[in-house]
């Protein structure tokens, strides 16, 4: 008899869950039209962190954020992260960071929810068939900048927790957000201030959530690792040896020693095809176990479509395990731009004077950025001397950012499969990502608690290209998923 009502008591339990998600999912549902529009008004915000001009937006940005999260009667903050040092050696304000709480239970555990606001640069010339910050809605897709990077995914997290609020059902978790708006430059200042309130806004943190990421395929997926990123300028100019301004190259060419060519010529010695040329980078990177090769093996991709998706003729690599694993745990160099070159539309016949070369090298563990850095240097000044020109080289690392890697077998990682289940049906992927979110490394070093990466966005999604976008599907079916995981976090057991 106890046991038949013991029984009876963990099926009602278990349907009283079960219809708290189908109520919440009925709300979600209801409610889409009104999601779509916020994004809307938040993709219209050009905050564009990287360009100080549109720094007025970030910040409108910013405040528009804390007002939807007050306006949701949270605890909310607009933190001051300090100020940014702009190359002519002025200061300006960075825009202020958003934290946020709802829930303060001893009893629950408690998730940070990491997201940003702040977009790349966009505009329709670039190639879209949209205009960028004109949230455009086509064929069940939101086209927008922003739209899919990182908008809609903070936008339902904030309405996760208001379906929770507007049906009245209590929140199976403490939730914590903090929102910035200088991720695209690097997080400035947001290290400092995690470090600064490590032991106040982070004391009774559990876990840490970032949803700043994509599926691989249309399988949902869980993100255990990310690359990380040495952002580099290489700097070639004139003065005091070579040209002191730009020059006609009708009048003087053949006559200097160009520094566009030094510049083309070192970088031409860093990389070729498939290969890196700079030594002592590949031979950091820490070989793949078998159980890891394994895991590839398993996840759904298809490469075919992957190529096609893309535009590319051909794919460098010819097997799934291969491409994976130089899309996820090996380093690349990829050269960005030439600052100083002609590149506007029509002829102009110009020895430039002074070129800088923007390029970047994607680590891995276990890469360090001061070596890496160390060895950039090194490989190119050493490149440069054997050219005997009388033109300077100055190269600087703008940017070293770590990468982030998870054990997969934490249960936050069972509590991602259980919530995919139960929206989608389906076990998810677990998957690694070729690109960066520094503050990852940042929270797994100076919070010291588990993170989990759980993507919403789909794996054409655009980010950082033309046309960005996210689907209603995602959108909206990725808002249940965070509902659900939410509970499930809850339903975890040490």
């Amino acid at each position: 008899m106890i046991w038949f009502i013991l029984s009876l008591f963990l099926s009602l339990e278990s349907n009283a869950h079960s219809f708290q998600f189908e109520e919440l999912a009925k709300y979600i549902d209801s409610h889409e039209e009104e999601y779509v529009e916020i994004l809307r008004d938040w993709v219209a915000v050009e905050s564009v962190s990287t360009d100080v001009q549109k720094r007025p937006d970030v910040e409108r940005m910013m405040e528009m954020t804390a007002e939807k999260l007050k306006n949701m009667q949270g605890k909310v903050e607009l933190v001051d992260v300090g100020q940014q040092e702009l190359p002519d050696g002025t200061t300006i304000p960075l825009p202020k960071v958003v934290t946020a709480q709802f829930g303060s239970d001893s009893s629950k555990r408690t998730v940070c929810i990491y997201g940003h606001v702040d977009v790349q640069p966009a505009s329709k010339e670039d190639g879209w068939a949209t205009e960028p910050y004109n949230l455009t809605d086509l064929n069940g897709n939101l086209y927008g900048r922003g739209a899919s990077d990182n908008k809609a995914p903070v936008l339902a997290w904030i309405h996760t927790v208001e379906a929770y609020q507007k049906l009245g059902i209590e929140l199976p978790v403490n939730v914590k957000f903090i929102i910035e708006g200088m991720e695209e430059t690097g997080s400035d200042g947001l290290e400092a201030m995690v470090k600064v309130q490590k032991d106040s806004f982070f004391a009774d943190v559990d876990y840490i959530v970032i949803s700043d990421c994509g599926w691989l395929s249309r399988r949902p997926a869980l993100t255990y690792g990310t690359r990380g990123n040495c952002y580099f300028h290489a700097a070639v100019r004139g003065l005091p040896g070579g040209p002191k301004e730009d020059l006609h190259s009708g009048v003087h060419g053949g006559t200097v020693i160009e520094p566009m060519t030094d510049l083309i010529g070192i970088l031409s010695k860093s990389k070729k095809v498939g290969q890196i040329l700079i030594p002592g980078i590949c031979e950091a990177v820490s070989p793949m176990t078998e159980k890891e090769r394994a895991t590839y093996e398993s996840i759904e991709f298809d490469m075919e479509d992957y190529r096609q998706n893309i535009g590319v003729e051909r794919l460098m690599h010819s097997n799934k395990v291969e491409l994976l694993a130089h899309r996820w745990r090996q380093p690349t160099v990829s050269i960005h731009g030439i600052e100083g070159a002609f590149s506007d539309p029509g002829s102009k016949t110009v020895i430039p004077a002074r070129v800088i070369a923007k390029f970047s090298i994607r680590q891995v563990p276990d890469m360090d950025p001061k070596e890496v850095e160390k060895q950039v240097k090194e490989h190119l000044e050493a490149a440069f001397a054997k050219r005997g020109t009388p033109n300077k080289l100055k190269v600087t690392m703008v940017l070293g950012a770590k990468p982030w890697l998870a054990d997969p077998q934490h249960l936050l990682y069972e509590a991602g499969k259980a919530a995919v289940k139960t929206v989608f049906n389906v076990e998810p992927d677990l998957v690694r990502e070729g690109g960066t979110i520094p503050i990852a490394r940042t929270f797994q070093e100076v919070v010291d608690k588990p993170i989990i990466m759980l993507p919403i966005g789909g794996f054409d999604d655009g980010l950082h290209s033309q046309n960005e976008k996210m689907s209603r599907y995602n959108y909206i079916e990725g808002t249940k998923l965070f509902a659900a995981y939410l509970h499930e976090v809850s339903q975890m057991k040490d």
